[in-house]
């Protein structure tokens, strides 16, 4: 399992992850969302958890994405996040 998290406040409406992966979308105010059911949103933060064989689309969208804003992480069973940087997702281990 793994989480996407976009940081609001770090998006600018680039949108090299929308090319990367086809669950990121431009939500109303311009800036990037998850196209599914989100866990976390807020003025700061959008977050939502995946269980399946995207996860690789998920790292190419944070690593495209210029201002840092998107993260990648793995999600145990409990609910724990091992986070890391946008761009650094490749090294994310579980």
């Amino acid at each position: 399992m793994y989480r996407i998290t976009i940081d609001r406040e770090a998006c600018d409406g680039v949108f090299a992850c929308l090319v990367r992966d086809g669950r990121f979308a431009e939500d109303g105010e311009g800036l990037a969302t998850l196209d599914t059911e989100l866990e976390v949103d807020d003025e700061r933060t959008i977050a939502a958890t995946f269980d399946d064989d995207r996860r690789d689309d998920a790292e190419q969208a944070a690593a495209a994405c210029p201002l840092d804003a998107i993260r990648v992480e793995t999600v145990e069973e409990d609910g724990a996040a091992d986070a890391a940087p946008a761009g650094d997702t490749e090294e994310v281990r579980p």
